[in-house]
């Protein structure tokens, strides 16, 4: 690129230029982006900011938060309260919707998120990060309710996440192609620094927890059981395996140069259709994946088809490489 182009103007011609995204929309997106820069710095402090270790409190899923979990939760709301362009938001962290207060003025999006992803990571400095989704709410309403985020992650109108590692980097969908920029910390903006994100239709990279192999259901066992078999086995290459525990960094990984990521339904907890969160993990994630040309299931159908019937649904996810998610998938109905 012969100049740099900063986040602000690359959502401006995405407004002004190419008609795709609302003026209240973009401005809404460069809200996120600064919250993400506030979170990196607490991040990037790291033990001299007193944010490392636990909180001793659980979030609605039960889970023991970590003290930057709070801290970027909190960091995401005061941010977007006030600017108008919201009615309410929600997150993995907070029992139920934080609707925008009276005093501020109202706006027709729902944003969604993650605030923290990858937490367990925090203490042992690897990459974390922070999803976002933003929908659009329901005209003709009055007021805001926990039934007007539950629609199926295909209704989305941006999404994205901003990855914590050796640069920040936030990477983001309108609808248009996945763009990536660099947080430049000289200049205190975001750069951007890759637009039209491909994934390769095929891969030799697998990302799982294998402590889990016992657990799995015959699909998934199936598939990563071909995979060790190497060039020996009926798929006739070699697979290396990564896994980062941090779903950000998985997903970056895999838009960055290909792969699949797997968190599958397992017997651990029969009755719970998966682990990560449809509409705070798994619907943007796979949103931007779609939009770079991969592919992304529960094993069964497109994840943004799903319609979510609680605020903290879990799903199901396989998602990278279009290829490797379609054979997954594929095993799913035939084994």
């Amino acid at each position: 690129m012969s100049s740099k182009i900063s986040l602000t103007r690359y959502l401006v011609e995405q407004q002004r230029v190419d008609g795709l995204i609302p003026s209240q929309l973009r401005l809404l997106l460069e809200v996120v982006a600064r919250a993400c820069k506030g979170i990196s710095q607490a991040v990037n402090k790291g033990a001299l900011g007193g944010v490392l270790g636990t909180a001793d409190t659980e979030n609605i899923q039960g889970e023991v938060q970590k003290k930057l979990d709070i801290i970027a939760n909190e960091v995401l709301i005061e941010a977007n309260e006030w600017g108008g362009h919201l009615a309410a938001m929600a997150s993995e962290e907070m029992d139920s919707i934080y609707v925008v207060p009276n005093r501020y003025p109202q706006g027709e999006y729902l944003l969604l998120f993650d605030p923290l992803d990858g937490s367990s990571n925090i203490d042992v400095n690897v990459s974390i990060g922070t999803i976002f989704s933003v929908l659009k709410k329901p005209e003709g309403l009055a007021g805001v309710t926990e039934a007007d985020f539950l629609q199926p992650g295909a209704k989305q109108v941006a999404a994205g996440y901003c990855v914590y590692g050796p640069q920040t980097t936030l990477v983001l969908t309108v609808g248009d192609g996945v763009a990536m920029f660099t947080l430049d910390r000289e200049q205190g903006s975001f750069v951007l620094t890759q637009e039209n994100v491909r994934i390769p239709e095929d891969t030799k990279e697998f990302a799982i927890n294998m402590s889990n192999m016992r657990h799995w259901d015959a699909p998934v066992k199936h598939y990563i059981d071909e995979c060790l078999q190497g060039v020996e086995g009926p798929r006739g290459k070699d697979f290396n395996m990564r896994w980062i525990a941090s779903m950000v960094a998985d997903v970056h990984r895999i838009l960055t140069r290909g792969g699949i990521f797997l968190y599958p339904w397992d017997k651990r907890e029969p009755n719970k259709p998966g682990k990560l969160r449809l509409m705070y993990e798994a619907n943007p994630m796979s949103w931007l994946v779609e939009q770079a040309g991969g592919a992304a299931t529960n094993g069964r159908q497109r994840i943004l088809d799903i319609t979510p019937t609680t605020l903290h649904e879990r799903v199901s996810v396989i998602l990278g490489s279009k290829n490797e998610v379609e054979r997954v998938t594929g095993y799913h109905t035939t084994v």
